[in-house]
């Protein structure tokens, strides 16, 4: 009867056995249905390509607590699914009222009322208590083997060893044709730092985490690790890492404009790699020390400073020096600050700079403040904006006395 209908209406397949694509406007419409119905069938095979199932894999005591509280919450939860479901179909169907099933009354069925609330309580217990011992676990920072402070700015993390009394700023290494697709995408992509966080295999480490600015988050799923790190508070986590290799997080919480640009990288290391790692650290970090009545040569200082450039300030003065203007960001080629008086230059760097006035305390402005980079990378910075691009100031070499004066 709906075959003959349809025929009649001229809306069907033609009775004079057209097949099943047919032509006309109804059989385009059938053919691009078929196509994009074939094309959706393709597509998770390609969008999906590296797709995986669950969480990254745990490479620490606590991330393999989670995974598996995670397991057993998951299978409560179907188990719940398939018991509700299950009933509620099975009424359904087979004491529906086309059957001549009679609705039964449970009003002030005091059985049925213990039954509903006490079963919730107890699969509520199956769940809380793994729960909680988890949690506790987490917190519990107590008897570490070493313990580092993690402090977020705005876009990178320094990592100080308080018990080898030396730090470090982790930042981006992205390439910035990268990030403007001018190069091929590295397989880390945005997940690359100049100086990863390097740790022991096997040890507690406890980290203290804080922020100098604004809120952020510093996250490493591998360790199942995950604290915000807030201005004007220290925080404390630990992890301890059973896997030798390298982790990669990102700061979780939206901090501004480069929140995306702000990766977390931690390598573990064998014990003996990481002894080795470490003198290797104090070594490099005790011939480039902070030291104001050190006197660099200008290539030194040019040198070190196209590294504190790149890693700091070429996101928005762009590498060459060319600035953007889409974020208020001015070119430093034949700039008036660079080229002008060097302690107003070092009041820019230090101080930020708002609309082309000095912000005493900074006030988070266009230009923010760069306090937090040593007096040996400001100086070294502001030197080399001075001496490249073709930029030649009369002051062409700054020391790091020179911004150490200038501190408030």
């Amino acid at each position: 009867m709906r075959r003959a209908g349809m025929d009649q209406g001229g809306t069907g397949l033609a009775a004079s056995g057209e097949n099943m694509v047919g032509t006309g406007k109804g059989g385009a419409r059938r053919r691009w249905v078929a196509t994009l119905a074939a094309a959706l069938l393709a597509f998770p095979g390609i969008a999906f390509a590296d797709w995986a199932w669950n969480f990254q894999p745990p490479a620490s005591p606590i991330a393999d607590q989670i995974e598996r509280l995670h397991e057993l919450i998951f299978w409560i939860c179907v188990v719940i699914f398939i018991g509700v479901f299950g009933t509620m179909f099975y009424i359904l169907i087979k004491h529906r009222k086309s059957v001549g099933h009679q609705a039964a009354q449970f009003h002030e069925n005091t059985t049925i009322e213990v039954i509903w609330t006490v079963i919730p309580f107890l699969i509520l217990v199956s769940m809380a208590w793994p729960a909680t011992k988890v949690v506790l676990a987490m917190h519990d920072t107590s008897a570490p083997d070493m313990t580092i402070k993690v402090t977020g700015y705005q876009w990178k993390w320094n990592y100080d060893y308080i018990d080898e009394g030396f730090n470090f700023y982790s930042t981006l290494s992205t390439t910035l044709d990268q990030i403007q697709n001018r190069q091929k995408k590295d397989p880390h992509y945005l997940l690359e730092v100049d100086h990863p966080l390097v740790v022991p295999v096997g040890e507690k480490v406890r980290v203290l985490v804080t922020a100098g600015d604004v809120i952020h988050s510093w996250w490493v799923p591998a360790f199942g690790l995950k604290q915000d790190a807030i201005p004007g508070f220290v925080r404390d986590t630990w992890f301890r890492a059973d896997k030798i290799g390298t982790f990669r997080g990102q700061c979780a919480e939206l901090c501004g404009k480069e929140h995306g640009f702000m990766p977390v990288v931690v390598e573990v290391k064998s014990k003996d790699d990481y002894a080795t790692w470490l003198a290797a650290e104090k070594q490099k970090l005790a011939a480039v020390a902070d030291d104001p009545n050190k006197v660099w040569t200008q290539d030194e200082l040019v040198a070190h400073g196209k590294k504190v450039f790149d890693g700091n300030c070429a996101a928005c003065h762009q590498p060459t020096g060319t600035g953007n203007a889409a974020i208020g960001a001015p070119a430093l080629v034949g700039d008036k600050v660079v080229l002008g008086p060097a302690q107003h230059q070092i009041d820019v760097v230090l101080n930020g700079q708002t609309n082309g006035v000095l912000q005493h305390p900074p006030a988070g402005g266009k230009m923010p403040s760069w306090a937090q980079l040593s007096d040996a990378d400001i100086a070294s910075a502001i030197t080399y904006t001075r001496n490249s691009w073709g930029n030649k100031a009369e002051q062409n070499v700054i020391q790091p006395k020179d911004v150490k004066a200038e501190r408030k």
